[in-house]
């Protein structure tokens, strides 16, 4: 099966030629476009520095890394609900970039689902039932372990029989795309449903 993907990327941009050769490594027959964001305006406002964007079969599958191992395990798991976000990694902010609102941000939160509800455009949140404390304590640690590895901190909430997560960017005071990628994150450590 050949799948139609799409690198969007700027010239001398490392991280996009490390994406192109992680498609490549991946062993999936893929038909590859590459489109330069300089070359058009309404691009390089979309994307801004968010570089590489890679797009499987027109969906946006990737934005930053990859590498060929979540690259074929996306192609090969396409609908099982799973969210691309999450192989993605999570970028620090450096502040002075506005929040996600409106469009943008709705667009965003379509790709992530699972029940992770936007609240008034400025922080994700959501709560995970367990049958008992030291469950919830477990998945609390989990939690732990990947914003340390993704350099994100959430607000955590263990209570007996739930975790509530509460997820936003201090640094700006609102959501950027790496709150939807560390919900993603958080998502996976639970079994599919």
């Amino acid at each position: 099966m050949n799948v139609r993907v799409t690198v969007y990327s700027r010239p001398d941009c490392h991280l996009c030629d490390v994406a192109k050769a992680a498609i490549a490594a991946s062993g999936v027959d893929v038909t590859l476009r590459e489109v330069n964001i300089d070359d058009d305006p309404a691009l390089r406002r979309r994307y801004t520095n968010d570089i590489p964007v890679i797009e499987i079969d027109g969906v946006e599958a990737f934005r930053h890394r990859v590498d060929a191992k979540a690259f074929r395990e996306y192609v090969e798991g396409r609908g099982r609900g799973r969210s691309p976000l999450a192989a993605e990694a999570c970028v620090p902010c450096r502040g002075g970039v506005p929040p996600m609102r409106g469009e943008q941000l709705r667009a965003v939160a379509s790709e992530l689902g699972n029940g992770w509800r936007v609240v008034d455009e400025h922080h994700l949140e959501k709560e995970f039932r367990f049958p008992d404390f030291a469950e919830g304590l477990s998945f609390t640690n989990a939690i732990g372990a990947i914003a340390e590895r993704e350099g994100h901190h959430p607000d955590i909430h263990l209570a007996w029989g739930k975790v509530g997560v509460k997820i936003w960017t201090h640094k700006i005071d609102g959501l950027t795309r790496s709150d939807f990628v560390l919900a993603a994150k958080i998502d996976q450590i639970l079994p599919a449903s």
